[in-house]
């Protein structure tokens, strides 16, 4: 029986350090990090490898169940292959396993709490590009056409067939900046 440690933090300038400690503490002989978003599965090649070669009897712990993933259905997911493979999930905090009943029942509800957290998130997230937009400091992402170069063009009698081959730039790009 082998105890994997799985940590992982959302934003590159997050450091999972702490919880490397805290699962090394617990007994983790491997610990395998990432700094990926919790929303989803795709792109956590860390945890793709520890689910291969997890076996009968093994245990993956993280520190805290959002660690594992922010969507109920990810998580709900991630618990129903680690069982179909005979291995548990230990959460260090708050403490419980999938070893008994009440882990599962946990696995439920902070799953649960975790993808609320995550609206919550972007929730406030976009309240803050709104009220930044309200007072002129969000003007978005700049453009990636030169669209004063598009018009000039256009302005010349280029079709925008031509535009978009002079610019390497797609022809619905050219439209956009027409269209503006």
């Amino acid at each position: 029986m082998a105890r994997y440690g799985y940590a992982r933090v959302s934003t590159l300038d997050q450091d999972h350090a702490t919880q490397e400690a805290r699962l090394r503490a617990a007994g983790c002989g491997v610990i395998r990090a990432e700094k990926a978003s919790g929303k989803s599965r795709d792109g956590r090649d860390e945890l793709t490898s520890l689910l291969e070669f997890i076996r009968p009897g093994d245990e993956l712990v993280v520190v805290k169940l959002d660690r594992l993933g922010r969507s109920t259905r990810d998580v709900l997911n991630l618990v129903h292959e680690l069982q179909a493979r005979g291995a548990a999930l230990t959460v260090l905090e708050p403490a419980f396993s999938t070893k008994d009943a009440t882990g599962s029942i946990l696995v439920t509800v902070l799953g649960m709490v975790a993808e609320m957290e995550r609206k919550f998130i972007r929730e406030r997230q976009q309240a803050g590009i709104e009220e930044a937009k309200k007072a002129g400091v969000y003007k978005g992402r700049k453009p990636s056409i030169p669209v004063t170069k598009v018009r000039a063009m256009r302005d010349e009698g280029h079709g925008p067939s031509a535009i978009a081959k002079a610019l390497g730039i797609s022809r619905m790009s050219v439209h956009r900046a027409l269209s503006e």
